[in-house]
């Protein structure tokens, strides 16, 4: 297989550089990586023309959707693309755990991994924990389950099926782009099988640098699962759920000030969309206007 990985990035320079030079180690190496910036200072090119596998910048429309889909039209004839965040870093034998699982597997046009440890959660995890925490991973008997979606930190598409309709990252859900993978997913969803592997693993860092603010994710919180919704690519149940325990969570957390986690501009961002819902001008597109 001619294996891809591309990462979109903003904000993280040195990040992005820390993981491109982690998965130099994978036992089984990437045909290429794409890297696509937000802005040019994002990637740091020189190091980058060190590593022992080729690192091509692309340049897309600013936000993980334009910025992943500048990946897509820059894949070529890749067979597998994998799709990692710019602070994800895998298991050493990530890639190869890939081929065998999507070469065995004709049926699959997705798959996502098992993330061992998730600093989005708290504050972050460090590159040097995160090794630690890869060293002593125990494992797990290989298993495969069905997903609804691929986790965006590291998702893995079939480019056949890709191709075969026409999939894009819709770019109507701007910047961070929350609930783009369920988006994505859901369209090649018809053309095979979308799954968990417990033989594909990695540590998320969750870094808090380049993050959208409280109150724009917020307003994403709500906006963008009704968006998806109505589009036909959110069921009303899992939609209604993800916005009810994100405003619950808020609430909960704007109880107290929260060191790593904009709580209060979150939920204030919640009541604006839901502000906007009940005056039937809720807009995914509205958190561009936010200050």
């Amino acid at each position: 297989m001619k294996i891809v990985i591309g990462i979109a990035t903003a904000g993280r320079r040195d990040v992005l550089s820390e993981t491109l030079a982690h998965l130099m180690g994978q036992s089984r190496q990437p045909d290429a990586i794409l890297v696509c910036p937000a802005e040019p200072a994002d990637f740091d090119g020189p190091a980058a023309e060190r590593l022992s596998v080729t690192v091509r910048r692309v340049e897309g429309r600013r936000g993980s959707c334009g910025q992943r889909n500048a990946i897509l039209d820059a894949a070529g004839d890749a067979d597998l693309v994998v799709f990692l965040d710019d602070d994800y870093m895998p298991a050493q034998d990530f890639l190869a755990e890939a081929e065998l699982l999507f070469e065995g597997r004709p049926d699959i046009v997705a798959a996502t991994g098992t993330v061992l440890a998730d600093g989005i959660h708290g504050p972050g995890i460090g590159a040097d924990e995160a090794r630690k925490v890869l060293a002593a991973d125990p494992g797990e008997p290989k298993a495969i389950r069905p997903a609804y979606n691929a986790y965006g930190c590291n998702m893995l598409v079939r480019m056949a099926a890709v191709r075969a309709v026409a999939a894009r990252f819709d770019e109507n859900l701007p910047l961070y782009g929350w609930q783009e993978d369920v988006d994505f997913c859901r369209q090649i969803a018809p053309r095979g099988e979308i799954v968990h592997s417990t033989a594909l693993r990695g540590v998320h860092l969750g870094s808090k640098r380049g993050r959208t603010s409280g109150l724009r994710f917020g307003y994403s919180q709500i906006a963008n699962p009704i968006y998806l919704w109505r589009k036909g690519n959110m069921t009303p149940r899992k939609a209604l759920s993800l916005m009810a325990g994100n405003v619950a969570a808020n609430i909960l957390g704007s109880l107290r000030e929260q060191e790593f986690v904009d709580r209060r501009g979150r939920l204030k961002g919640n009541g604006i969309a839901l502000v906007d819902l009940m005056k039937a001008r809720l807009d995914p597109q509205r958190i561009l206007s936010f200050k």
